[in-house]
């Protein structure tokens, strides 16, 4: 079978045959043809390049095609064979190494990267005559020639790498110079495997720590910068699409998806992206690649088709602007036959197959040349969704405004002439003679027989030329004839070349919209139906002139969402005041307004100034915000080896902030401003243990600090805390440590409370604490286990009494809930801020728990205030009054939030927590009063039954029992109290029990009988 067709000056045509034997598994013959006439007759070239040689592939020169490369098959034998004279000379060379794929230099003719079976890298500077090592243990398809104007040096290879131990790294060299010291590492620290791609401007990378990936970009070869996608899409795959227009496009599959994808589009750096489009189709390719349902339309600047899956119904949008605004397809209004179609947005609308074929011999289903502007071929049906059933071909020649029916079956579709002319063949399993012609953009079509003898059509080669028009149809027969190349010279179906007469003026516009991409773009074509040629110097584009801006030429910017109304109002999770971080006092900074202009969008004046962000002073801001790492992301590093610690600051001046970071080992280091820090500070450490380093940022507003605990010679692994929001003063805490994955080797917890230089070290993974002082107070665990090191955070109010109430919320948040803690996070400050709407209690005494798991549950707790001039009564009634007062809120639904843009979140009560006020010092309370009561009628039980037992047989037998072995009655206590073990003979009787607890009750004494405490469990009643 042919394996690739290529071209030399318009008229040489080399085409690759393989025998393949299905008995033995493997190719046993191949035969090299050559056309120096465009295909009219073939030369068999065996003989010159071995009669017995089995050849594999064939590759010509990008840059040079009379430059011609075979390969022959490396299991029989490794050997090159070289043309310069477009195929009609060869020499062989030997190669000591099996060649699996070249990659030829963009600029320079004879540079070649070869790369091997065994994972090695080599290169040629004499196309392929000599070859020399560059690098071992290169992933497959991960490595890239310079780009020029971007990489300083032309022979500049970038390549993915992996070390002994399998990690993968990025690393660029000179080929000619790729040992150890010529190697550089512009990614400090190690990659996932085959996540290099390097695209026009861009490099992108991944890696994954603890589970999560994150995405990283160098945007003409500057720094890699973290992509900044929303928060919450927490994404499983992500795909490069596009890196046009000085734009990234990405398809990521967030958390929550299996069979579609989201688009994503950036800014000009690739940094920031925003939502373009939501649960876009995807299909698995021959080889398994995953395949996106988008198709960029060719010739017409930010002109998108996607499918998009909508309640379960897959549906064919567009859009005009790079995503900005998607609408569904206008169904044509008559069908083949003239016969009307009732077909009502958005009930019903025209739906498209996408499919991009992988052979360049086989036409897909959607079609569209630059060199026919608004012309759009494709395969698809009208009804509610995109169907299998009942296709048909549809063309639109105003670019995608209004469609019609070229055909009621499917058809492969090419473009003649620069798209002058239109040819169709029909896609069938039986053998075709006939194909069909349009000169009209498809509103007629002529039949044309190219073969006397019907073809199974396997492919076509249309290549355009100034002097040749041909197109080559390859197929057979039938299934045991040989291959049948058939040449149509199509250039008789012209009767003369176009003048200026036969060209017409047509206006790009979106449903009569004149503004397109920030312009009037107008566009010559040749008038439908004139069978004239097009000229080389044919031109599409007559003029564009700028629009005045609108709002349709401006989208979210990063970390706003549009809601109902169409204004772009900051996510729940974005905090807009972050943006200026990086700001220093007396320099300026852009502050968004929340949108940004659609990247090559050419519009001007109108609304630009409104929506376009403003240059604003930077403000003076006390460090806020400061985060201590390792570059790594570990928390654990070999002795003697070299550490970098990364400091970054949310807030505050980055250029008059003084940073000093004490390494925990008794040295410590100082930097003026945090600029110097921006590579990282390097430590080594000489001793192995567990070092406190903390890092302090100090201005003259004020200052903030954090603590890093990085264990020498033990590695990393992941924890969760688990810990109440808030606890009581000298009350003992249960904290537990949850490790996922659990381990089955010993675990060694590390507890660190508040500002203790020294942890508390145990083997369980719960301990109990007692907080002796009020205020708020953090803990950290970190786990060791092996070689893993994790740890986890958590700030605890600590108060001598609180109230608490426990929160559900409509099912609705529970489709938004990925089951992390920084979710959790940001939506308890949600709940909070929804809270507070309906109540004057101060911000800072109130605080909100989210639950983990599903579903969504959560415990609001009410915090005393400070005022030392009123009494613990007092405060204790004003507690109570503002309980009563968020009860009767959420009973009557008052209370909600909204997450995305018109779903909206209702916070139900639950119910009052068993304290509805805890308190740690001994008194009654309602709580108290009613347990004594509960003792009292419990005694009164026990003595009718005492009384009344030798009526109930199964009363007596269990008293028989119990008095014949005395069982332990034993109360849940905490640690920090110790109880005695009390059998049954040594309670009271019951008549004894009755009369204590009336007496207790006619004194109205202070007896303590059980406190009304968090620790209600602690208590036993009998």
């Amino acid at each position: 079978m042919p394996k690739q067709y290529h071209f030399a000056l318009f008229q040489v045509i080399l085409i690759l045959t393989k025998l393949y034997d299905f008995n033995l598994g493997t190719v046993t013959e191949s035969s090299l043809w050559r056309s120096t006439d465009y295909g009219t007759t073939y030369e068999k070239l065996n003989d010159k390049v071995g009669l017995k040689k089995v050849l594999s592939y064939l590759y010509v020169c990008p840059t040079n095609k009379k430059k011609i490369m075979v390969l022959s098959d490396p299991e029989l034998e490794s050997s090159i064979f070289i043309s310069s004279d477009e195929g009609a000379s060869y020499q062989k060379f030997r190669m000591n190494f099996y060649i699996l794929s070249l990659l030829f230099h963009p600029t320079h003719e004879d540079w070649v990267l070869a790369y091997s079976h065994d994972q090695k890298l080599y290169s040629s500077m004499d196309f392929g005559r000599k070859w020399q090592f560059v690098h071992e243990n290169v992933t497959p398809n991960r490595f890239y020639w310079s780009v020029i104007g971007l990489d300083r040096e032309s022979d500049l290879v970038h390549m993915e790498v992996h070390t002994a131990d399998g990690r993968a790294q990025y690393v660029t060299c000179r080929v000619q110079a790729c040992s150890e010291s010529g190697r550089n590492y512009p990614f400090a620290g190690y990659i996932d495997t085959s996540s290099l791609v390097i695209q026009d401007n861009y490099v992108f990378i991944q890696v994954t720590t603890a589970g999560r990936a994150s995405y990283y970009v160098s945007y003409q070869r500057e720094g890699f910068v973290r992509i900044k996608l929303p928060k919450y899409s927490l994404p499983k795959d992500m795909h490069i699409i596009s890196t046009d227009e000085n734009q990234v496009f990405a398809a990521v599959q967030e958390w929550n998806q299996n069979d579609t994808y989201n688009l994503y589009i950036s800014d000009t750096r690739g940094i920031y992206f925003t939502l373009a489009l939501e649960n876009v189709k995807t299909s698995k390719g021959l080889e398994g690649n995953i395949m996106i349902d988008l198709y960029e339309v060719a010739g017409i600047k930010g002109m998108l088709i996607a499918n998009k899956k909508l309640d379960n119904q897959v549906k064919t949008y567009i859009t005009y602007n790079k995503g900005r605004d998607w609408r569904l397809l206008q169904a044509p209004t008559t069908d083949l036959a003239g016969n009307e179609i009732h077909c009502i947005l958005p009930f019903c609308s025209l739906h498209l197959h996408l499919f991009m074929p992988e052979s360049p011999y086989t036409s897909g289903s959607i079609s569209s040349r630059s060199s026919a502007p608004g012309i759009i071929v494709a395969t698809g049906n009208i009804g509610t969704e995109l169907s299998f059933s009942n296709v048909g071909m549809y063309i639109s020649s105003d670019a995608g405004n209004n469609w019609r029916q070229i055909f009621e079956e499917e058809h492969s579709i090419w473009f003649l002439d620069n798209g002058g002319a239109l040819i169709a063949v029909k896609q069938t399993t039986v053998p075709i003679r006939n194909i069909w012609i349009s000169f009209d953009e498809g509103r007629q079509w002529s039949r044309h027989s190219f073969s006397l003898v019907p073809l199974y059509v396997d492919g076509v080669l249309v290549e355009p030329g100034i002097e040749n028009q041909i197109m080559t149809f390859f197929g057979h027969f039938s299934h045991r004839s040989e291959w049948q190349l058939i040449k149509i010279d199509y250039k008789s179906i012209f009767t003369r070349k176009c003048t200026e007469g036969d060209y017409q003026t047509w206006h790009l516009h979106n449903q009569g919209e004149p503004c397109v991409m920030g312009e009037k773009q107008i566009y010559m074509k040749r008038r439908p139906g004139n069978r004239c040629m097009l000229g080389k110097d044919y031109a599409r584009i007559l003029s564009a002139e700028p629009c005045i801006c609108k709002a349709s030429d401006f989208e979210c910017d990063y970390g706003y969402e549009r809601r109902g109304d169409g204004n772009c109002l900051p996510a729940f999770w974005f905090n807009p005041s972050m943006v200026s971080r990086s700001c220093s006092h007396g320099q300026n900074y852009l502050n968004t307004t929340g949108y940004r202009k659609v990247v090559s969008n050419n519009c001007t004046k109108g609304v630009k100034e409104i929506y376009t962000a403003r240059k604003q002073q930077c403000p003076t801001l006390a460090p806020r915000g400061l985060h201590l790492s390792t570059r790594e992301g570990k928390l654990t590093a070999t002795l003697g080896s070299n550490v970098t610690f990364l400091v970054n600051l949310e807030e505050g001046d980055s250029m008059r902030t003084n940073i000093q970071l004490d390494f925990g080992d008794g040295t410590a280091v100082s930097y003026s401003n945090l600029s110097w820090t921006e590579d990282g500070i390097r430590h080594i450490y000489k001793t192995a243990g567990i070092f406190r380093v903390t890092a302090l940022a100090e201005n003259s507003l004020g200052f903030d600090s954090t603590t890093l605990y990085l264990h020498i010679t033990c590695p990393v692994e992941h924890v969760h805390l688990l810990a109440p929001f808030v606890a009581i003063k000298n009350k003992g805490v249960n904290l537990t440590a949850v490790v996922w994955p659990s381990h089955s080797r010993t675990v060694t917890y590390f507890w660190w409370f508040g500002n203790n230089t020294e942890p508390i070290i145990t083997l369980d993974g719960s301990i109990s604490h007692t907080f002796p002082t009020e205020g708020m107070t953090s803990v950290t665990v970190q786990v060791s286990s092996g070689n893993i090191i994790l740890q986890d955070t958590k700030t605890i109010a600590v108060q001598e009494f609180f109230k608490s109430l426990l929160l559900s919320f409509s099912p609705n948040l529970d489709e938004y809930n990925p089951d992390i803690p920084e979710w959790r996070q940001d939506v308890g400050r949600v709940i909070k801020k929804a809270l507070l709407q309906v109540s004057d209690f101060p911000e800072e005494q109130l605080l909100v728990a989210v639950f983990p798991g599903l579903p969504t549950a959560a415990e609001l707790f009410l915090l005393p205030h400070k005022n030392q001039s009123e009494g613990k009564k007092k405060i204790e009634e004003d507690l109570d009054q503002i309980s009563e007062m968020l009860m009767s809120a959420l009973n009557q639904n008052l209370v909600d939030f909204e997450l995305k843009p018109g779903d909206r979140v209702i916070v139900y009560i639950t119910q009052l927590t068993l304290a509805p006020l805890v308190d740690s010092s001994p008194r009654h309370s309602s709580s108290a009063m009613l347990m004594l009561l509960s003792v009292v009628f419990l005694g009164l039980a026990v003595f009718l039954i005492y009384k009344f037992k030798r009526k109930i047989p199964w009363i007596n037998i269990y008293a028989e029992v119990n008095h014949e072995k005395e069982q332990e009655m034993i109360g849940s206590v905490s640690q920090s109290e110790s109880t005695p073990k009390i059998s049954l003979s040594e309670f009271s009787t019951p008549k004894e029990l009755l009369e204590k607890e009336m007496e207790a009750r006619v004194k109205g004494g202070m007896g303590n009988i059980c406190e009304s405490t968090r620790e209600i469990p602690n208590c036993t009643s009998v």
